[in-house]
């Protein structure tokens, strides 16, 4: 007796329903304003949310053999396009889910980017205290759940916390570096950001590039949209080679450096926290250059950092409050 091939998905019974869309990209929305944020992890959104173990299965699921099958079923080869194949493949890594929380995160990053872009040039001190208050507040949570039992894993956290505190001040070469420091950031920063705790937006901070991108991407989109009204295209094709760049580093970065850290926590899952907990707590130094390189540091400048301060940690307390599962030891 024989058995009947499987039967391949049509688009009309793989789309899923408009409500589990929505409940997706909204999830994609906070997770994407979370990542656009120092201090604050897209992955802890994830974890709060209830769908950190389908994005990590999702990613793990996309290997090339999946997208070379993916990418021939949409060319005219071995017999024309078969999209139906495509679709049973697309399903495989769980992709209608993987796409509306893409879109989301996109979403978010940009009008968050948007948004940090403006304030940046009209209240820095407001801006970096804030995200000072969310930096300290996040390593005190991450410090709570971390014990160091092992001189390597002391060693790890020293060697953690002297690499951000290095990065975090003013490298010359970090800051005006050409494509390629935009390539290794996006890179870092992509695959930090499915980690609960640790902000890929911090790494872009210690990397000096937060603010680069920022104003890179709002003011790619900006030049965009004055397309549209005959402005020039070779802001257009400047900006567009930094945010290409900074994409592909993500997306590299997402499929390789993000598995590297997973086998690592695998491998010794302390001494890797410990590293990455201290990446934090090294980070502290970077906002307070960038406003001491903006602006300078009188007394009310410090106040106005301090207020600002207050209200990012109390934000990041609160995140907590609702993330009380948070558990290093399941990440």
């Amino acid at each position: 007796m024989t058995t009947a091939p499987e039967e391949l998905p049509t688009l009309r019974s793989s789309v899923p329903p408009v409500r589990e869309w929505a409940r997706t990209f909204v999830i994609g929305l906070c997770m994407g304003s979370a990542d656009a944020v120092p201090g604050v992890s897209g992955g802890t959104i994830a974890l709060i949310a209830g769908i950190y173990g389908r994005l990590i299965a999702l990613i793990t699921a996309i290997t090339p053999d999946r997208v070379v099958g993916l990418l021939r079923s949409l060319t005219p080869l071995d017999g024309g396009i078969d999209i139906r194949g495509a679709l049973s493949i697309f399903e495989e890594i769980d992709g209608w889910f993987g796409l509306a929380l893409a879109v989301g995160v996109g979403t978010a990053v940009v009008v968050v980017t948007r948004l940090v872009h403006e304030l940046n040039k009209a209240y820095p001190t407001l801006l970096f205290g804030f995200f000072f208050g969310l930096i300290a507040a996040s390593a005190v949570v991450l410090l709570r759940e971390l014990s160091v039992e092992s001189a390597f894993q002391v060693a790890a956290a020293v060697t953690g916390f002297a690499i951000a505190f290095f990065l975090s001040g003013p490298v010359s070469f970090l800051e005006s570096g050409g494509l390629v420091v935009v390539f290794v950031a996006g890179a870092v920063a992509v695959s930090a950001m499915i980690l609960p705790g640790i902000s890929g937006s911090l790494l872009l901070v210690i990397l000096g590039q937060y603010t680069r991108m920022s104003d890179a991407l709002s003011n790619f989109l900006s030049s965009l949209a004055g397309l549209v009204t005959g402005g020039p295209t070779a802001p257009v094709v400047e900006l567009g080679t930094v945010v290409v760049t900074f994409i592909a580093g993500g997306l590299v970065g997402l499929f390789t450096i993000s598995r590297v850290v997973r086998r690592a926590l695998d491998r010794n899952r302390r001494a890797t926290m410990a590293f990455l907990v201290a990446l934090v707590v090294g980070a502290l130094r970077a906002p307070i250059q960038e406003v001491n390189d903006s602006v300078g540091f009188t007394a009310d400048v410090a106040v106005a950092f301090a207020v600002a301060a207050v209200v990012g940690a109390g934000f990041l307390l609160v995140l907590d409050w609702y993330a009380v599962d948070l558990d290093l030891d399941s990440v």
